[in-house]
């Protein structure tokens, strides 16, 4: 009978982990699929004179047609070699078709428990017309749903300053906005002009936790002209003005985002954001990365910091996750 413990993969954002508990029982085994990115994907083990390790996308129309361009780090953890990793040298953009176009031999025997695990760095897909590939985690998404929350028609007025109506004090300057623009999508913002508020008695909105050039974002959000290079810089803080005035598709878009790209220099950064905006998915992954995935051990100075600062609540449910993980490995 199969041990579906022994296929299973498990995955966050861009990383992948697969746990065997013995191998030395058989000479092939080969994981369940696995999702990351657009594919999905095996691991495959073959145990000869030497062990072999293969990374390649499930046989579909997909992968037929659009195969990935991969670039990932991979590495194996032994229970029996004081958990010291042998780590593969970074893959940079290798197209994998087929279980062939990935294969890292081992000559080692590895007994007992052990973990292959693989961080996907990128993902391309070959561009149809020619030309450079283009990353699926690289843009596209940010601004096809800016385009669908706000009529484009609305871009002219705010790259030419047409008919502003109301102006909107940063912490470091002041820009022009439309009051019909930003009732249409915030409701916070049609409460203080549907009322008589200063904001509407003086035709100004003071946003003192912005600075002007996250401002200039968060305008382009809304009337859905921004690009996704100026999203990528002020997603934060346009994921704190999208809490602040209750704009549901922004605070997503900047969700999904910050999904995708957790690494070992901004995930307490996400954790902490992630607690306070009541973001659990991004929570989740975020402790996945720093417990279940070890990462916590790579940034032990900066959790050490981490801990004097942040939420006491937080840091409890770090502590709870960090004992259910290592209590059943």
């Amino acid at each position: 009978m199969k041990d579906c413990s022994n296929y299973m993969v498990e995955t966050t954002c861009r990383l992948a982990r697969w746990s065997i508990q013995n191998l030395s029982t058989c000479s092939y085994r080969r994981s369940d699929p696995f999702k990351i990115g657009l594919w999905n994907w095996h691991l495959a083990l073959e145990k000869n004179r030497v062990l072999m390790i293969k990374l390649y996308p499930e046989i579909s129309n997909l992968s037929r047609e659009n195969p990935p361009i991969a670039s990932f780090v991979i590495r194996v953890l032994s229970s029996v070699d004081d958990c010291k990793p042998l780590v593969h040298p970074e893959v940079t953009d290798q197209q994998l078709k087929n279980n062939d176009d990935f294969i890292w031999p081992l000559d080692l025997q590895i007994g007992g428990k052990f973990i292959i695990d693989v961080e996907f760095l990128d993902l391309k897909t070959a561009c149809p017309h020619g030309g450079e590939p283009s990353s699926i985690w690289a843009d596209g998404l940010t601004q096809k749903r800016s385009h669908s929350a706000a009529l484009t028609c609305l871009s002219r007025m705010l790259t030419e300053d047409t008919y502003t109506d109301i102006v909107i004090n940063a912490s470091d300057g002041s820009v022009g906005a439309h009051r019909a623009v930003l009732a249409t999508r915030s409701p916070v913002f049609r409460s203080m002009f549907a009322h008589d508020l200063k904001e509407s008695q003086f035709s100004t909105i003071n946003i003192s936790d912005m600075s002007i050039e996250s401002c200039h974002a968060f305008l382009s959000y809304l009337h859905g002209t921004i690009k996704h290079s100026e999203f990528l810089v002020h997603r934060l803080a346009l994921l704190h003005a999208a809490d602040k005035y209750d704009i549901s598709d922004l605070k997503e878009t900047c969700h999904e985002s910050l999904l995708e790209d957790i690494d070992a220099e901004n995930v307490l950064e996400r954790l902490q954001n992630a607690s306070l905006y009541q973001l659990p998915e991004l929570k989740d992954c975020c402790m996945k990365y720093l417990v279940k995935f070890g990462r916590v051990f790579d940034i032990r100075d900066e959790f050490n910091a981490f801990l004097q600062y942040a939420d006491r609540d937080l840091i409890a449910e770090i502590f709870q996750e960090v004992f259910v993980t290592w209590k059943g490995f």
